[in-house]
């Protein structure tokens, strides 16, 4: 089974939902940054179960320790390991379902895979490997953050309320004061409520999460297999509950005229090389063009729902699989920082692997 993501910038996870702790080891840090550790927990706190009444009652801190590759608070180029103790985890809430197989979970091709799986909580295939990535990707955005690139992810869509405005005219900083994630407030407060409601009734409903990328330099990317685009898709698709990923355009595109379609280019006050409209995203040929990245990541419904659901036991048997522990009814408000983590965590390596590649 491989736990490990990354090229230079590599990071490698460990750790199960019930077990006493997850965690992650990240090889190729360069020496010599700042690791602000308030800023890593920050991100993990944005992440962590039990902000409202719309997501998981599970009450973890969700405190980083860091145990190896840092020395007088700056990173030494040596594994940079962190780690994140289990707190409230409830086994018991998951004994019925150790010979039964969840629907739309992992539960049978992971025992079909393996012959042998850890039902508490999803073990390994549980979202709570997340917090791994969080972690690694607030030492990523560190890095990027030297280098003037922002990385920005909001809720732009619940179930059918969606949000129409482009994010040129959202201040995307207002996602972050409501617990939906969204930045239009009245939109937020509907979504709240949508999901609430869908809480009541023991079900679940999916989302979309957007994400812009800022000031991201010229070049990152490969032209051919690790196209950039290629590799934010793999990153985003590997977060759990994940089911579709468009960049740009994205589907929209196929509507226009390739004359309507076209990013024509101009030299800008700067010298700059830009575009005058972005229906590429920010990345052609793979490569960015230094403009925004922009991308939309779809989230399908929560699979645990709190009622009864038709199933078949390891044997093949009927069986009636009943809804119990803490779950979120909606995915997305704490799905935000993975997508950026993710996002960072790509643009990072890149980044590294575009200075190892030009003398």
């Amino acid at each position: 089974m491989s736990s490990t993501y990354g090229t230079l910038f590599k990071l490698s996870t460990f750790g199960e939902s019930h077990g006493p702790a997850i965690g992650v080891v990240i090889d190729g840090c360069p020496a010599g940054l700042a690791l602000d550790l308030e800023f890593i927990q920050h991100e993990l706190d944005r992440r962590k179960p039990g902000q409202s009444r719309i997501t998981t009652q599970r009450r973890e801190a969700d405190t980083v320790e860091i145990l190896s590759g840092v020395f007088d608070g700056k990173t030494t180029g040596t594994p940079l390991a962190m780690l994140i103790r289990n707190e409230d985890q409830r086994s018991k809430d998951y004994g019925h379902i150790a010979e039964q197989f969840r629907p739309s979970h992992a539960d049978y091709t992971y025992q079909a895979k393996y012959g042998i799986r850890d039902y508490r909580g999803g073990g390994r295939s549980s979202a709570r490997e997340t917090a791994a990535r969080v972690a690694a990707g607030a030492v990523a955005k560190l890095l990027l953050q030297r280098e003037g690139v922002q990385i920005q992810a909001y809720v732009s869509q619940v179930g059918k309320l969606k949000l129409e405005t482009p994010y040129q005219h959202l201040d995307l900083a207002k996602a972050e004061e409501n617990a939906v994630r969204c930045p239009d407030p009245a939109m937020a407060e509907a979504m709240f409520e949508y999901i609430d409601e869908t809480r009541k009734r023991g079900d679940s409903v999916g989302g979309v999460i957007a994400c812009v990328i800022q000031n991201c330099p010229v070049g990152l990317g490969e032209p051919v297999f690790d196209k950039l685009h290629a590799e934010l898709g793999k990153a985003m698709l590997s977060i759990n509950a994940v089911k579709g990923f468009e960049y740009g355009s994205g589907f929209a595109g196929v509507e226009l005229y390739g004359s309507e379609h076209n990013d024509e280019y101009f030299t800008d006050e700067t010298g700059r090389v830009r575009t005058k409209t972005n229906h590429s995203g920010g990345i052609q040929g793979g490569i960015a063009n230094g403009e925004d990245i922009y991308f939309r990541v779809a989230f399908k419904p929560t699979a645990t729902i709190m009622q009864d659901q038709a199933s078949v036991d390891m044997h093949g048997q009927p069986a009636t699989v009943q809804g119990k522990g803490r779950h979120d009814p909606c995915v997305v408000p704490r799905a935000v920082p993975i997508v950026e983590a993710m996002a960072a965590l790509v643009l990072v390596d890149f980044y590294l692997r575009n200075r190892a590649e030009k003398w």
